[in-house]
């Protein structure tokens, strides 16, 4: 049979019978998501026990490298964990590099992962095996090290006796050989944790945290209503933590600092998967859930100074249901200022999203960036809070204008009537600016069938200062991971936001804290990284070479960001849209990010439709168009021919 270690198994709490190791998800050195399930397709899983310092992991390199080069191919995957108090992600890619580390080491603040595989020393190397996840062997990766001394060529080759097990399917006898490295010190594994308070502790972290999803009508699928309905959730509580699902907050920790910042502390999540793995105890004292349960108001802001039907619609029990457009006359007599904004969905479970902008009634409702984008009030999605327009800003609606609801439903197997309202929040006075919105985007993608990997970008150039307020990716099924970028005017670039686990199913803006001053030349790049692997639970169809569309089976790179012109002022506009397409299109087609479009850019399709626009725009004679150049042959070509090719969203 399988070696188990039983001993340490059922102190790490793994079944000894079954020496199955849990799911979880951990961010390596680079900021890069590891989650371990998803390497179910690999042959077997090696992970190697690293820490900063210590001299028999660093002198076991050679050997890892080794095994791993000859394994690899074999489809073997090779990663390391640190689970050090004292080793943090920084100091951790130091070591990384200097010692010329090739593998992901994922970095277990928590220490939780490290708790439940039992881990004591580093030097330490775990094989998983992913048919059942059962841990295959773990110990010593051979017998050529020991403390101090160190022989030149290893006898007993450990590590490869038992990957060779694991790949031929064969039962191994190899008896788990003590590992040789630097004592790990864990104090959470030795506390007693059956002391944490139910009353003082653990329902004040859920109630600041997950209660405001987790009530009467939230969006939640159950409320936290009290100490039973917590307990009865207890293991699946510990298992959306430690795979970083719950709560829905994707940004990388340690880039960015935000307004809305939704994740549990290091410390929250040891506190309470502590607790859980003691058994969850009630304690003494008065259930603070059930005192305060109370359901989700209509109106988290207040009632709204402007009430809005979006018209109803009829979702099917199940299929694809086309994006639904909606123009709604404005009921008010006068111009107003929006300084917040909500959408109240009518049926939670199948309103994906709600965009809402403001266009003329009476024009062709159809989606484009200049429809919803060019006065662009705001949206909804699951765990998306009301929206507040950043002081000193708001958004204009004049009189007479219609609002316009882009509605994305997804059928949930029983068939209702959706009834989403809007609702405005309206400034006394005309604020300082104007707040706008823009999108980084790429209507050209083309995600090849069964990439893991494939990655996209595009870059939004800022003309003037500004000030950037909120960033938001979007993708669909096959989105990774998505990250935001500036170049400054001097070339340098600066990570200012990482989701390295992107879900689909939330779609958050991420509020920056300070907001940012952009100057002039500053450039966006939003880089989104698709899966449309077999390995990718949500992927519809990895054999499929995936374009871009609206509906989430195919795919979109869309950055959305929030900004203000620091020229501009509200009774002062000076924002073009027409420029700012241009901008766009030159954001998505410029390859070699040089700042203009040259026609070997192009896709083939578009080369022929676009000659004219060159030769009429290309004021300098360098066979390339920048943003204003193309502006000015697109008007010029217009004036002839109306374009039919460069709306964003075709």
């Amino acid at each position: 049979m399988r070696t188990t270690v039983a001993l340490a198994l059922i102190c790490a709490g793994l079944s000894a019978q079954a020496a199955r190791v849990d799911n979880f998800s951990l961010l390596d050195q680079h900021g890069a998501a590891h989650e371990l399930y998803y390497y179910s397709d690999a042959a077997a899983i090696v992970l190697i026990v690293q820490g900063n310092g210590c001299p028999i992991v660093r002198n076991a390199l050679a050997d890892y490298r080794a095994i791993s080069d000859a394994y690899a191919a074999r489809g073997v995957v090779f990663l390391m964990i640190n689970a050090n108090l004292q080793d943090n992600r920084a100091a951790i890619a130091e070591e990384a590099a200097e010692w010329d580390i090739p593998y992901p080491i994922l970095v277990d603040e928590t220490q939780l992962v490290g708790e439940s595989l039992g881990l004591t020393r580093t030097a330490e190397v775990l094989v998983i095996d992913p048919q059942g996840w059962r841990i295959a062997y773990r110990g010593a990766v051979n017998d050529r090290l020991a403390y101090e001394r160190q022989k030149a060529v290893a006898e007993k080759h450990y590590l490869r006796d038992a990957l060779d097990a694991v790949l031929a399917g064969a039962e191994t006898t190899l008896a788990g050989q003590p590992a040789i490295g630097c004592l790990m010190n864990l104090p959470g594994k030795a506390a007693d944790h059956s002391q944490i308070s139910y009353a003082d502790t653990i329902a004040p972290l859920l109630q600041d945290n997950c209660v405001e999803c987790h009530r009467s009508g939230g969006i939640a699928p159950w409320a936290m209503t009290s100490y039973a309905m917590v307990h009865g959730f207890a293991p699946m509580i510990r298992e959306v933590i430690r795979t970083r699902r719950m709560p829905p907050w994707h940004a990388d920790p340690h880039v960015g600092h935000w307004q809305n910042d939704r994740a549990l502390t290091v410390a929250e999540r040891q506190t309470l998967v502590h607790w859980i793995e003691a058994g969850a105890p009630r304690g003494d004292g008065a259930d603070p859930l059930a005192e305060a349960a109370a359901p989700a108001p209509d109106w988290a802001l207040g009632e709204p100074d402007v009430l809005i039907d979006i018209p109803a619609f009829d979702v099917a029990a199940s299929g694809v249901v086309d994006y639904q457009f909606h123009v709604v006359a404005n009921p008010l007599d006068r111009d107003v200022w929006v300084r917040a904004m909500a959408v109240q969905p009518g049926v939670t479970e199948v309103v994906h999203h709600v965009l809402v902008g403001t266009t003329d009634v009476g024009a062709p409702v159809a989606y484009s960036n200049e429809s919803l984008m060019n006065n662009y009030l705001g949206g909804y999605a699951p765990g998306v809070e009301p929206q507040m327009m950043p002081e000193g800003t708001g958004v204009f609606v004049p009189k007479g204008t219609g609002f316009m609801f882009q509605m994305h439903y997804t059928p949930y197997g029983k068939a209702v009537t959706d009834r989403s309202r809007l609702g405005l929040y309206l400034h006394d006075e005309p604020p300082a600016n104007f707040l706008r919105h823009s999108v980084v985007l790429n209507p050209g993608i083309r995600i090849p069938a069964n990439a893991k990997a494939h990655v996209e970008t595009a870059y939004f150039e800022f003309h003037r200062e500004a000030t950037l307020y909120t960033v938001l990716p979007h993708s669909h099924y096959r989105g990774k991971s998505s990250t935001f970028t500036l170049q400054h005017p001097n070339g340098e670039r600066e990570l200012i936001l990482s989701v390295p686990d992107y879900d689909f199913n939330w779609q958050r803006g991420y509020d920056f804290a300070t907001p940012r001053l952009l100057a002039p030349g500053t450039r966006l790049i939003h880089t989104t990284v698709y899966d449309n692997s077999a390995q990718n639970p949500g992927n519809p169809d990895p054999s499929r070479e995936v374009p871009w569309g609206l509906q989430s089976h195919d795919e979109m790179l869309y950055g959305d960001f929030v900004f203000s012109w620091t020229e501009e002022r509200s009774d002062k506009p000076i924002h073009d849209s027409d420029f700012m397409e241009s901008v766009q299109w030159v954001g998505f087609m410029d390859r070699d990010m040089n700042g203009s479009v040259g026609l070997d850019e192009l896709p083939p399709a578009m080369r022929e439709r676009m000659r004219e626009t060159f030769a009429l725009g290309d004021a300098d004679g360098d066979g390339a168009l920048t943003a204003a150049e193309f502006l000015a042959g697109s008007r010029a070509a217009d004036a002839d021919e109306p374009d039919d090719g460069l709306v964003a969203g075709d």
